[in-house]
C-alpha cells in the first residue's frame, strides 16, 4: 500500500494548521523575545505597543492565571521570562492584534532594559564553572581498570559533535479557540498532544479536561515539536483565554530559528584499549551535554546517549558518563536519535583513532568486536536476536566489499588530487522509550453501519507514514478494502494520556493498541456470524469482505455482517489499552531491560575528496538493513533513505554557530546549510537483511524512524580515509560536521608546515 497522504500532499490537499480557515475575530499573535542571552530584566515599555493600531493587548507573566511553567522532566522553564533572563530569544511577552502585520508593528515598539551578564556557550566552560541540568550519571560493567591495564594497546582522543536545526517545513503553530463556559481547544503541529494538554491546564488554571488537543498532521517534526511545539500552544490557548477570541500564533522562519533549541551538541573524552587480536578489552567515556538554559528532554536525551555509546560491539568492560551542562542557548531538545548518534560517534571515533595508530583499516577493528547473540550491553540487557553480525555480513557479501576497497585503491593510486575513501558504518538501536512508563498506547475503533470505519490513536502523522500503517492495520485485521477505513485526527478527547510520537515507537505502540481493538470487534463479528449461519464461530473467518465458511464464501458479506450484527445490538466500538511487556529500568543501579527490541543494519559509505578545494562528494551508501518483516516496504525505504541524507547532513555540512553572547550567526538558509539534491549520494542501494522479525514490533515489521539517521556517521570516517588518502600519517580529527573547510585546513596544515602546495596548472576557457 503506497501512503495515503501521497496524492493530497502533491494536489496540495493536504491540511495543516495555517491551512486552516482563519475564523472570523481571530486574534494573531506575536512573541516578543530577549534580545539578550543572560541578565536581568529591568525595565519593559509596553505602552507604545499598546496603542499601536489593531493590537488588542500584550500579555506578560503576570497575566498567567495559573503557573508560569512548562518544565516537563524537570519544572525549571517559565513561559515568560519574568526576572532573570536565560537565552537570547527567551520569551517576554505575547503580541494579539488583528493581523500579523499589526502585531509585528507592535514588536518593534517594545523596549526593553536588561542589565547583562556574561554568556555560558559551550558544554566545556559550563562543566568548568559546575552548571548543570542533572547530577551525572553513569553507566558500568566489569573491571575497567584492571582491564585497561591488561590491554596491548591504549589510546585516547576527544570529540565533538555539532548541534543540528530541525528545519522541518512547517514552523511552529498553533491555533486556540475558545468554548463553551471556560473550555479551550488548541490545534496544534505538537507531537506531544497531551503534553500541551498538561501544560495549557498548568499555565491557565484549569483541569486537564477543559482543554481539549487536536493534531491533523505535521509539516515535519524530527522531535523538534515532541516538547517544544509546547509554550506556543500555551500562548495561544492563554490569549484566547483572556480575550475570548480564537488566537492563532504561527511562528516566522526566523523567530522558530531564534526561539527553538536545536540537536545537542556533545563534547566527549574517550580512552579505548584492545588486545593484541583487536578485541576492545576497556571502553571508557566522558559525554559533556550541551543542554541550553533549561531541561526541555535534555535528561532523557542524555540517558539514551549512555544506552548507545557502545553501539554495535560488546564491550567486557565499560565506564560511561554523560553531565548535561546548563548554558545560556535555547534549551536544546529531542532530535532523531535522541542522543543516540552523540554516543554513536564517539565510538566510532575510537576505533578510527585506533586503527590509525595500528596502521590497519578500521574495519577490522570494527568487525572483530560485533555483538553476538546473548552478549551484554553496559545496561545488563542481553541482545537477543541479535543481527550486528548478519546485517556487516550481508552488507560485505552483497556490495562487494573487497572489491569496493580494491577499486578505491586503484583509484587513488592513479589521481593526484582526488582521492576516495571507503568506511564502514554498523549500528544497533533500542526501540522503546526508556522511561519505562512511557510505553502504553490506546485506540478507539468504530465500525459504523455501512460497514466503514473510524480510527482513533494517539499516533502523529509528520510525514513518517504511520497513519498509512494504522490503516494497513486494521484493513488486515477485518479484511476489508482500505477505502472503508479513515483515520481520524489525533484528539486528546478520542484518546487520552497519550505518549509523543517519538522514540521510533508510535508505529509499534498505538498500532499493537489498535490491532488488540480490532481484534476485540472481530472475534464478536465472527460470532454473530456463526449465529447468523448456525456453524461453529471456530469455523468462520473474514476474506476480501466476504464471510467464509471453512476457507469457503458462504456469501454473507462485510456490510450485512455488520449491519445483522447492529439489529443484535453487537457493539462496533471498542477501546483498546497497550502496555510493552518485559521492559523495565532501574535507574539506581543503571541496569535493567530498556528496550523491547534492537534494529540493526551496516553501511558501506564511499567519499570522493578534492584535495585542492576541500570539497568532497559521497558517492554511495550501500545499506543492509533490519526491517524486521516490513509490513511496508515503500514507506520503510523512504525512511531509510530521507533518515541517512539527514544524518549525512549533521555530519558533513549542517553547522550551528553562536557568537560568544550567544546570538545565532547561522540564522538564515543562507548561513545553514542542508542536503539538497546536489549533496545527496549519487547512490543509494538498500537490501533488507533476511528475517522474521520480531513479536514486540507490530504485524513483526520493526521500527524504522531513527536507526537510519546514524548510518550518516559513517560519511565522516570515509571523508576521513579519504584525506589519509593524501597523507598517511595525517592526525586524525573528530569535530563534526565535516565541512569543505575543515577538510581543507586539515589537509594544508602539514602542506604549508612542509612544503608549499603544488596546484596543477589548468587551463580556463
Amino acid at each position: 500500500m503506497k501512503n495515503i497522504d501521497s496524492d493530497k500532499h502533491l494536489r496540495g490537499e493536504s491540511l495543516y494548521l495555517d491551512d486552516l480557515p482563519t475564523l472570523q475575530g481571530s486574534l494573531h499573535a506575536m512573541v516578543f523575545a530577549s534580545p539578550t542571552a543572560h541578565g536581568l530584566l529591568q525595565k519593559l515599555e509596553l505602552e507604545e505597543a499598546r496603542k499601536s493600531c489593531g493590537v488588542w493587548g500584550i500579555l506578560t507573566a503576570r497575566d498567567i492565571p495559573g503557573e508560569n511553567q512548562i518544565g516537563n522532566i524537570i519544572p525549571d522553564e517559565p513561559l515568560f521570562a519574568e526576572k532573570e533572563i536565560h537565552y537570547r530569544g527567551q520569551p517576554i511577552a505575547l503580541i494579539l492584534a488583528e493581523s500579523r502585520e499589526a502585531a509585528r508593528q507592535a514588536r518593534q515598539k517594545i523596549k526593553v532594559e536588561i542589565e547583562e551578564f556574561p554568556a555560558v556557550t559551550t558544554a566545556e566552560e559550563a562543566f568548568e564553572k559546575g552548571m548543570f541540568i542533572t547530577e551525572p550519571r553513569t553507566f558500568t560493567m566489569g573491571d575497567v581498570d584492571r582491564a585497561f591495564a591488561k590491554c596491548a594497546h591504549v589510546f585516547e582522543g576527544k570529540t565533538f559533535t555539532n548541534g543540528q536545526e530541525h528545519l522541518y517545513l512547517e514552523t511552529q503553530a498553533a491555533y486556540a479557540i475558545p468554548a463553551e463556559g471556560d473550555q479551550i481547544k488548541i490545534i496544534s503541529s505538537t507531537q506531544g498532544p497531551s503534553q500541551v494538554q498538561k501544560a495549557a491546564a498548568q499555565v491557565l488554571g484549569l483541569p486537564m479536561h477543559k482543554i481539549e488537543v487536536e493534531v491533523i498532521r505535521l509539516g515535519g517534526g524530527f522531535g523538534g515539536k515532541e516538547d517544544q511545539a509546547t509554550p506556543w500552544a500555551v500562548m495561544a490557548a492563554l490569549g484566547a483565554q483572556l480575550s475570548r477570541r480564537p488566537v492563532k500564533l504561527v511562528l516566522s522562519r526566523s523567530d522558530d530559528l531564534l526561539m527553538t533549541g536545536k540537536r545537542h551538541p556533545y563534547s566527549a573524552r574517550f580512552k579505548i584499549g584492545l588486545d593484541e587480536n583487536l578485541k576492545i578489552l576497556a571502553y571508557e567515556a566522558r559525554f559533556l551535554q550541551n543542554a541550553g538554559a533549561a531541561a526541555d528532554l535534555s535528561p532523557a536525551v542524555a540517558e539514551r546517549t549512555l544506552f548507545h555509546a557502545t553501539n554495535s560491539y560488546f564491550v567486557k568492560n565499560a565506564r560511561l558518563s554523560v553531565y548535561s551542562c546548563r548554558t545560556h542557548l535555547p534549551p536544546n531538545t529531542a532530535f532523531r536519535g535522541f542522543g543516540g548518534p552523540q554516543g554513536m560517534f564517539v565510538m566510532e571515533a575510537a576505533i578510527a583513532l585506533a586503527a590509525q595508530k595500528l596502521k590497519i583499516e578500521a574495519r577490522h577493528i570494527q568487525q572483530a568486536n560485533l555483538l553476538q547473540e546473548g552478549d551484554r550491553f553496559p545496561y545488563g540487557q542481553r541482545a537477543e536476536q541479535a543481527l550486528a553480525r548478519k546485517s556487516w555480513e550481508t552488507a560485505y557479501l552483497h556490495y562487494k566489499a573487497d572489491d569496493l576497497c580494491r577499486k578505491a585503491e586503484d583509484f587513488n593510486k592513479k589521481h593526484e588530487y582526488i582521492k576516495k575513501g571507503v568506511a564502514f558504518m554498523p549500528i544497533c538501536f533500542g526501540i522503546s522509550f526508556t522511561n519505562t512508563p512511557m510505553n502504553q498506547a490506546r485506540a478507539l475503533v468504530h465500525v459504523y453501519r455501512d460497514g466503514s470505519v473510524g480510527i482513533s490513536t494517539g499516533a502523529v502523522e509528520m510525514g513518517q507514514g504511520v497513519n498509512t500503517k494504522m490503516l494497513q492495520v486494521a484493513a488486515s485485521c477485518f479484511s476489508i478494502q482500505p477505502e472503508r477505513i479513515k483515520i481520524e485526527t489525533t484528539n486528546t478527547t478520542r484518546v487520552a494520556n497519550t505518549s509523543p510520537s517519538a522514540a521510533s515507537a508510535t508505529s509499534d505502540l498505538n498500532g499493537k493498541a489498535l490491532l488488540k481493538a480490532c481484534e476485540q470487534i472481530k472475534k464478536r463479528l465472527l460470532k454473530t456470524a456463526a449465529k447468523e449461519l448456525k456453524t461453529n464461530p471456530q469455523k468462520i473467518s473474514l476474506q476480501n469482505e466476504c464471510v467464509l465458511i471453512d476457507k469457503k464464501d458462504s456469501g454473507l458479506r462485510w456490510e450485512e455482517l455488520v449491519q445483522t450484527a447492529l439489529l443484535q445490538r453487537v457493539s462496533l466500538s471498542e477501546t483498546a489499552h497497550y502496555a510493552t511487556p518485559k521492559i523495565r529500568f532501574d535507574k539506581k543501579r543503571e541496569k535493567g531491560r530498556p528496550f523491547s527490541y534492537h534494529v540493526y543494519g551496516t553501511a558501506i559509505i564511499t567519499a570522493k575528496v578534492d584535495g585542492l578545494r576541500g570539497t568532497y562528494q559521497i558517492e554511495s551508501v550501500q545499506i543492509a538493513h533490519d526491517f524486521g518483516k516490513s509490513m511496508n516496504t515503500a514507506i520503510d525505504l523512504g525512511q531509510v533513505e530521507g533518515g541517512l541524507v539527514q544524518g549525512l547532513g549533521w555530519m558533513c555540512m549542517e553547522e550551528l554557530a553562536y557568537d560568544k553572547n550567544g546570538r545565532l550567526l547561522s540564522n538564515a538558509l543562507s548561513t545553514y546549510k542542508i542536503p539538497d539534491l546536489f549533496s545527496v549520494p549519487e547512490r543509494i542501494e538498500v537490501v533488507p537483511l533476511e528475517d522474521e522479525g520480531h513479536e514486540a514490533a507490530i504485524l513483526k515489521s520493526k521500527a524504522v524512524g531513527e536507526p537510519p539517521l546514524m548510518y550518516g556517521i559513517g560519511a565522516y570516517f570515509a571523508i576521513l580515509n579519504a584525506m589519509r588518502a593524501f597523507q598517511s600519517d595525517l592526525e586524525p580529527f573528530f569535530n563534526a560536521p565535516m565541512t569543505p573547510e575543515k577538510v581543507l585546513t586539515g589537509l594544508l596544515k602539514k602542506q604549508v608546515k612542509n612544503k608549499p602546495l603544488h596546484v596543477e596548472k589548468r587551463q580556463i576557457g
